[in-house]
């Protein structure tokens, strides 16, 4: 049996003495990891989990980058972004936020670097 769980904040080693023995994936992020006490490390260990560290904060964009490309272009053709949501259907505050994302000048999708 393998079992996935995701820690938010550092768990205590009471509440790791509670998981299944087997197969485990604790994810957890980079601050949770370093304030874990040494008894619930010790309990990780004890089971043979698998801790992952996530490295990207937030969540994902949820939009195709084809999606994204156009909120951008939209933009540059000079169009407010009441009107963008109106032909793209994604909100404005999230073509707002895209926009504001797309000044990087580009993007990491897929492994490989698209450039705005």
């Amino acid at each position: 049996m393998e079992g996935k769980i995701h820690f938010t904040r550092p768990p205590k080693a009471q509440d790791i003495s509670g998981l299944p023995q087997e197969g485990l994936v604790v994810h957890m992020p980079k601050g949770a990891f370093v304030r874990l006490s040494a008894k619930a490390r010790k309990g990780l260990d004890a089971k043979g989990a698998e801790v992952v560290i996530a490295e990207a904060r937030g969540r994902p964009i949820g939009l195709p980058m084809e999606k994204i490309l156009e909120v951008v272009e939209l933009h540059r053709d000079n169009r407010a972004y009441r009107q963008i949501e109106e032909i793209t259907g994604i909100p404005k505050s999230t073509c707002h936020y895209l926009v504001k994302y797309a000044e990087r000048q580009k993007l990491r999708s897929n492994g490989k670097t698209v450039y705005l």
